[in-house]
Parts: structure tokens; C-alpha cells; sequence
């Protein structure tokens, strides 16, 4: 009977081992850096080591609104990072879910797994030499400046290439770019507006004080965005505060600003918020007491764009890339063929119904915003009889003179003095992400090239990418990841992809399964017209 016992009790022990060792395995692991704010826990799960909302500044509300970015305080013990921080306030749309938050400066770290080191404790700069530290990329989000929010941008692609990407939150909208009188009078600097791009400034100071704790290496940081985050991207550019926070720049899609308002017409549309807002009197105290939804409803553009306000931008980016007085670091820039089929879907198709030919030239006056005559002239370079429907006519024209001969002049300024690499993204039969179907096919429309970097949040039902779209996924993010490691994207096993050269005008042609060079991008989207080449 001892014996019996003895034998039951022993095999009570080891099935208890087992079922411990068995917990432990399927338990997340949950790793633990030391930021210089305090330490954070984050999440681990498919190689990837995930921090998520980690606040960059404190919350701008209250008297903080409207006001630059001021350092977050230490906190006290382990702050759990596994979930994303609130989002910037902002109405619904299909591009961004609605928030009322004003605490919403956070970002999210995403890493390669580093085995089992920083389970329990916390780990800070570990010693590590550092040329082993890992490139880092940190994701602008777009939307206008209006709507959009980090999480929407799964990073795993980027991250199983060797690199350490980081997103992030920044005030939008009313919050983020409101100028006014009141604000600059009580402004050290005379000046308001832009506190989106200084949230992102500040953001850029965290990586640097901060990535090295991760597995970064802060001496290789590369921004990059898409439209508007690809316009804040080319404003780090011109902006003297931003200098030295980053090493390359990607901008996607984000040429189609490359002129900014001065302070003053900022202030004076600021003026008309105000009103709106119920704050006729235009005190700064009236405006910092309003309530988030009556300031949401009183911003009634459908985009935002920075403002020259002699302190973030000392001047227009197109000046500042005229006269090489920016920060001079590597880029990659371009667009893609379709890119204003997406507006047309959103603020025609999918409002009134197709485009009828009667409204063609009334269309394009609204698109940019000119006299009928003038909108008569430019249609006789997209002739109806050319085009499928008029909403294909009017796509090619927004696209041409919105995006694409925009981001040519782009490349074309910034080659003069830093190594350039152009691109179009070229897949005509991109899934489509974010509007339901319309009359025609999307294309390569705005935004379409992210599901290739990134996996998507996406509100609407869509086919995965096929087997060739999925090379040219795979190519993409070598380039992108190659770009953020040496500063060029060629690497072994990419197809090559020459420098922007004036004279031979070439752009990387995006397109499934293998991008090529292509020669013909000026002629294809009728630059003469929209930017004669300087």
C-alpha cells in the first residue's frame, strides 16, 4: 500500500509539472521595457512584441488646448501597454471612427520578439552594441487632418523585415490646426495653427529619447505617411524644429498641398470657427471652454492643410524645397495612377449617383475650386468622348492635377539636393478598403497602396490579395524596410530601382507581380498642364 501511494503521489507531481509547464507555454508573453517616463508591459504574439498606447505628451485639453505639446509625468510601477490609447476627436467617416477624446497623444511601438528577455523585469538599454540596433519607422496616418487613428495599422510586414515601427496619434481637425488671433496674441511666438505637426514633433523627440530601449537604432529613423500624413512627412521636411528628429522620408500620396496658407488667412478662417462655435466674442477662453462637438461642427471644410506661421513652417514647403532650405535626408516619393477616383466615389457616386456628362464641366470647377471657363478650358484636355464615363474623365483630371504632377514637381525639386527614389503605385485591381462599390472600378485609387505595407482595419467586406499582388506586397516592403535600413531601397532580391533623374525622368511602376521602371509617367498624366517642368 506505501508503495501504491508512493507511485500515485509521483505521478500526481509529475502530471502537475506537466500541466504547469503546458500553462506557461500558452500563457502571452508579456515583456517589460523602461521608458524615461516609467515602465510599460506590452503584448507578444506571433513574433512580434506589440507596446501599445504609450502616451508621448500630456493630455492638450483644458487649458492645454491649443497650446504646443507638453511632456507627459512619470508614472508609478508597471503601465500595461496591450491595448490602444483613445483616439483623436473626430466625426465618423469611412476613414476614421468617431472619438470626443482630447486625451489621445499616444503611439504604439511594434517590435521583433526578443525571445524570453524582459518577461518579468524591466529591461532598459540593455548595452547592446549599436550597430545591432534595428532601423525604425514611424507611421504618419492620413485622413485630411481631419479623421484617422493609429490602430488601424497592423505593422507585422515591416517588423518581420528587421525593423522597429512605431505609429501614431496626433491632434486633428479643429484641435490640431485652428488658427486665430486670440491664439497667436497669447503665443510666445505670435503664431498658432499646426499643433497636429508639433504633436508629431514631440512624438519624433520621444523616439529619440526613447527607441534604444526597444532595439532601435534613433540614428536611423525614417517617417513616413500617406496623403495627409504624407503632407505632414513633407513638412518635417520643411519645418527647422523637425530637423535632426529623422533620417529618410517616404511620402504616399502627400503632394497635393504643396503651398500653404500665411497665418493670417489661417486666422481668418479661424474667425469663422469661433462664430460657429458660439463664440462670438473670439476670446481664447470661450474657445477652450466650448464643448468637443460644437468645435467638431463648426470646422466645415472637407480638408485641412497647415499654415505658414513663421515657426513650424518659416515658409511654404514648395519654397523650402525650391530653395534646398530643408532638411536635406533621403526620400521617396510618389502617388498612385487612380487616386481621385476615390473622391469621386465618395462625393459623387455615392451621394447623387454617376457623374452625367451635363455636370462634367460644373465638376471640375468644384474639384478645383475655378471660374466655368476656366473648368471649360481644362475639359477640353479630358474630352468625354476619351473616357469610359465622365467619372472616369473627371478622376484622370483630379488625379493629374491634384496628386500626380504635384508629386512629380515634388521629386523633381528634392533631387537637386537629396537622393530621390519616385514611384507609382500601379495595381488596377487593388482591393478597395474603404467605399462600398460604385459605377466604376476603383483602380488604384487614393490609399489604395497601404494594404500592401500594412494589414487594415477595414469597414468594408474585401478580397485578399492574390498570389501576385502578394509579390508585389513582398516587394514593396523590402524597398520601404531597405530604404529605412541604408537609405536606398535597392536590396539582393528586389527588382532594381534607379534614383529620380531629371533627364531621363524615371519612376518605379508599382504594379503586380513585378514593378518595373517606367518613362512615360509626365506624358500619362498631362503634366504639361499642371506643372510644366521647372
Amino acid at each position: 500500500m506505501r508503495n501504491f501511494r508512493c507511485s500515485a503521489l509521483q505521478g500526481v507531481l509529475v502530471a502537475g509539472i506537466a500541466f504547469a509547464a503546458v500553462q506557461a507555454r500558452a500563457a502571452p508573453r508579456r515583456p517589460v521595457v523602461a521608458t524615461r517616463d516609467g515602465p510599460v508591459r506590452g503584448i507578444s504574439s506571433d513574433g512580434i512584441d506589440r507596446y501599445l498606447g504609450i502616451p508621448y505628451a500630456a493630455a492638450p485639453a483644458g487649458d492645454l488646448r491649443w497650446r504646443p505639446p507638453q511632456p507627459h509625468g512619470r508614472w508609478t510601477g508597471v503601465r500595461d501597454a496591450s491595448a490602444f490609447g483613445a483616439h483623436c476627436a473626430q466625426r465618423a467617416s469611412p476613414f476614421g471612427l468617431a472619438s470626443a477624446s482630447e486625451d489621445c497623444l499616444f503611439l504604439n511601438v511594434f517590435t521583433p520578439g526578443r525571445g524570453e528577455h524582459g518577461d518579468d523585469g524591466e529591461r532598459e538599454d540593455d548595452g547592446e552594441d549599436e550597430d545591432e540596433r534595428l532601423p525604425v519607422m514611424v507611421w504618419i496616418h492620413g485622413g485630411a487632418l481631419l479623421v484617422g487613428e493609429s490602430d488601424d495599422y497592423d505593422a507585422t510586414r515591416l517588423v518581420q523585415k528587421g525593423v522597429v515601427v512605431v505609429t501614431i496619434n496626433y491632434r486633428l481637425g479643429v484641435f490640431g490646426f485652428l488658427a486665430h488671433p486670440a491664439l497667436s496674441a497669447e503665443s510666445p511666438d505670435h503664431a498658432s495653427g499646426n499643433y497636429g505637426l508639433m504633436d508629431q514633433q514631440a512624438a519624433l523627440a520621444w523616439v529619440q529619447r526613447n527607441i534604444a530601449r526597444f532595439g532601435g537604432d534613433r540614428r536611423r529613423v525614417t517617417i513616413f505617411g500617406e496623403s495627409a500624413g504624407g503632407l505632414s512627412v513633407h513638412s518635417h521636411l520643411a519645418s527647422p524644429l523637425s530637423a535632426g528628429l529623422f533620417h529618410r522620408a517616404i511620402v504616399e500620396s502627400g503632394a497635393y498641398a504643396l503651398t500653404q496658407p500665411p497665418l493670417a488667412a489661417a486666422e481668418a478662417q479661424g474667425t469663422g470657427v469661433a462664430s460657429r462655435a458660439g463664440c462670438d466674442d473670439q476670446t481664447a477662453s470661450c474657445l477652450r471652454a466650448a464643448p468637443v462637438d460644437k468645435l467638431l461642427a463648426a470646422l466645415t471644410v472637407a480638408t485641412v492643410v497647415p499654415d505658414v506661421d513663421g515657426r513650424v513652417l518659416p515658409q511654404t514647403i514648395q519654397a523650402a524645397f525650391t530653395s534646398g532650405s530643408f532638411n536635406r535626408v533621403p526620400v521617396i516619393e510618389g502617388s498612385n495612377h487612380d487616386e481621385w477616383r476615390l473622391f469621386v466615389a465618395l462625393n459623387i457616386d455615392l451621394v447623387s449617383g454617376p457623374l452625367t456628362a451635363a455636370r462634367y464641366v460644373g465638376a471640375i470647377a468644384a474639384t478645383l475650386g475655378v471660374p466655368p471657363g476656366t473648368a471649360a478650358a481644362l475639359a477640353s484636355f479630358y474630352p468625354l468622348a476619351a473616357y469610359p464615363s465622365p467619372d472616369l474623365a473627371l478622376s484622370a483630371l483630379g488625379t493629374d492635377a491634384i496628386f500626380a504632377c504635384n508629386a512629380r514637381k515634388a521629386v523633381r525639386l528634392l533631387s537637386q539636393f537629396v537622393p530621390t527614389h519616385a514611384y507609382e503605385f500601379n495595381d488596377e485591381d487593388a482591393p478597395q478598403l474603404f467605399l462600398p462599390p460604385v459605377s466604376f472600378p476603383y483602380g488604384s485609387a487614393h490609399a489604395s497602396e497601404i494594404q500592401y505595407l500594412f494589414d487594415l482595419r477595414s469597414q468594408v467586406p474585401h478580397p485578399d490579395l492574390t498570389p501576385a499582388q502578394r509579390g508585389l506586397s513582398q516587394a514593396m516592403v523590402a524597398y520601404w524596410t531597405n530604404f529605412a535600413r541604408t537609405g536606398n531601397p535597392n536590396w539582393f532580391g528586389t527588382p532594381f530601382w534607379p534614383a529620380y533623374d531629371r533627364a531621363t525622368d524615371q519612376f518605379q511602376s508599382l504594379a503586380p507581380p513585378v514593378p518595373a521602371v517606367e518613362s512615360a509617367f509626365a506624358a500619362d498624366h498631362k503634366c504639361a498642364v499642371w506643372a510644366p517642368t521647372p
